[in-house]
């Protein structure tokens, strides 16, 4: 189920040949009104592969900061550059709460760029309080009770409204949904502010440059496209994302799926 939150962006299909056999369980659902402003949706996954072989899952990054609660214990995530890849195995689960883009500053205070490629023990952020998070785990398998605790958590420990950390979120929602934002330039000239300016924004708020997060974002498209079985025109779609060439578009997902489109597209017929 996804609570009204949107359909999943980014998630890779496996590689041929890869075990799919199992029991999954994944939920997105979307917070309560006094938390929209920080938090985009919570997560959750449980797997049982008792008795399979592990499964490698993987999806491309995006422009949020990740707080995951597991047995093992709890992680805050910055923004990961690469695709995140986990190899699943034996019986398990994690809940996660998704920061909307610049959602997290005010918890952290200082620049979210801190964070990049990096994952911090929530004592870092919340201080000892940090520990009531061990609940959170401790409630599963009840998906809305694992919820409501992660909702009282944040809620008693919300940061001052931010107007600015609001604005530079609606940029990236921005970008997200509009096709024509290709370049630092486009989104510049939409929101009547310098590439700098925007630069240092993104930087503080969302923890990356907004060239990634447009570029990152016209991935996730690619990959819609490629998902939707369609016929493909592998030369338009590379000008439909705002690149000058096939041969640029190829570089930049082989280096970030880890094959080549064509590659990727098979990976479907193949499964």
């Amino acid at each position: 189920m996804n609570g009204g939150v949107g359909k999943a962006r980014g998630v890779l299909r496996p590689a041929p040949g890869a075990p799919s056999t199992g029991l999954f369980h994944h939920a997105r659902i979307a917070p309560p009104p006094a938390l929209a402003g920080v938090v985009q949706h919570y997560w959750i996954v449980r797997w049982d592969l008792q008795g399979g072989p592990p499964q490698r899952r993987e999806t491309l990054p995006h422009p949020n900061v990740h707080l995951a609660c597991e047995a093992a214990g709890n992680r805050i995530h910055g923004i990961h550059t690469g695709r995140f890849s986990t190899v699943l195995e034996g019986c398990g689960g994690v809940f996660g709460v998704k920061f909307r883009p610049g959602g997290f500053h005010g918890f952290l205070r200082q620049p979210v760029s801190v964070l990049r490629n990096r994952s911090i023990a929530p004592e870092q952020v919340f201080g000892t309080v940090a520990a009531e998070l061990a609940t959170i785990t401790q409630a599963s398998p009840d998906d809305e009770h694992m919820v409501s605790l992660a909702s009282d958590f944040l809620v008693t420990r919300l940061p001052p409204p931010d107007a600015q950390a609001l604005r530079v979120g609606e940029m990236v929602d921005a970008i997200a949904i509009d096709r024509s934002l290709r370049t630092l330039d486009d989104l510049a000239t939409r929101c009547s502010i310098t590439p700098r300016t925007l630069q240092r924004l993104f930087n503080q708020y969302v923890g990356i440059g907004p060239k990634w997060v447009i570029n990152r974002y016209r991935m996730h498209e690619a990959l819609e496209r490629v998902d939707a079985g369609k016929p493909m025109d592998w030369t338009q779609l590379a000008l439909d994302l705002g690149y000058f060439d096939q041969a640029h578009f190829i570089r930049d997902f082989k280096a970030l799926v880890g094959c080549s489109p064509v590659g990727y597209a098979r990976r479907g017929q193949s499964g």
